[in-house]
């Protein structure tokens, strides 16, 4: 068989094994869910008439602030859900089943392929399950056109491509899950410390830098625009040069470490 059709059985039946341990053991992911469901929650519900004087608009109050924290909220639930990536990858070369693949007659690419597509399946339908949590306490999308709904799963397709390489990297570098866990926390952080909860401009002007020239402020503001009709600016070309920049080197990062003989 030559090389493409192998890599593609093969790669097919490691994410089916993926997919599987995910729903044998749906624990982690809801786990990982929990907290941006419960960020959205508490924001709007506990702090969002009084955020909502952030925002620019006079403390419109708490449904427009459901609004504008939303596509924050989705953006962080792809970084909690990847962090499952980081301790199933970690847990796999701790346990030795990938040194049981090493062994067998399998394209080797394919055991990476299989968690990374695995880990964006999981990001979409949690990004989905999420989205229908903010559709139950309020959010609308009513400027959003169907173009606009496509490019914004879209984008969020490539953020958590891009996300998903660093966390494999993050849990082929880590000695066992529980580091892989902790190895993966700023992919929580950085949202919070992005233009998810509150605009860049309202933001302590020492603090302004850490948020903007970060990779998910831009990728939010794009996915603010499709969705609420506000202005994307250069944020979209930035969003996508961020998630390639990043999909390439987790790439290259989880290949050479993947690529190492055993310990």
């Amino acid at each position: 068989m030559s090389s493409l059709p192998l890599a593609l059985r093969d790669s097919t039946t490691m994410l089916r094994r993926n997919l599987l341990h995910a729903r044998r053991y749906p624990s982690l992911t809801l786990n990982l869910l929990l907290t941006p469901v419960m960020l959205l929650l508490l924001f709007v519900y506990i702090f969002g008439d009084t955020m909502s004087a952030g925002i620019g608009h006079g403390g419109a109050g708490r449904s427009e602030y459901l609004a504008y924290l939303v596509p924050g909220i989705l953006m962080l639930t792809i970084g909690s859900t990847t962090i499952g990536s980081a301790v199933s990858v970690s847990t796999d070369m701790t346990e030795g089943i990938i040194a049981r693949f090493r062994t067998m007659a399998i394209h080797r690419g394919s055991v990476l392929i299989g968690h990374v597509v695995g880990s964006v399946l999981q990001c979409v339908m949690s990004v989905v399950l999420v989205g229908a949590v903010a559709v139950a306490i309020g959010f609308r999308s009513t400027n959003a056109t169907f173009l606009d709904w496509i490019l914004a799963l879209g984008m969020l397709a490539l953020v958590s491509l891009a996300l998903t390489w660093i966390a494999v990297g993050m849990g082929l570098v880590s000695p066992n899950a529980e580091a892989a866990s902790n190895n993966a926390v700023p992919l929580i952080l950085l949202p919070l410390l992005s233009s998810a909860f509150v605009p860049v401009d309202a933001m302590p002007g020492w603090f302004r830098p850490i948020a903007e020239y970060q990779p998910f402020t831009p990728a939010i503001e794009t996915l603010r625009g499709l969705l609420l009709g506000t202005e994307i600016g250069h944020n979209g070309w930035l969003a996508v040069l961020w998630c390639v920049g990043l999909t390439v080197l987790g790439y290259l990062w989880s290949r050479s470490l993947f690529q190492r003989d055993p310990k």
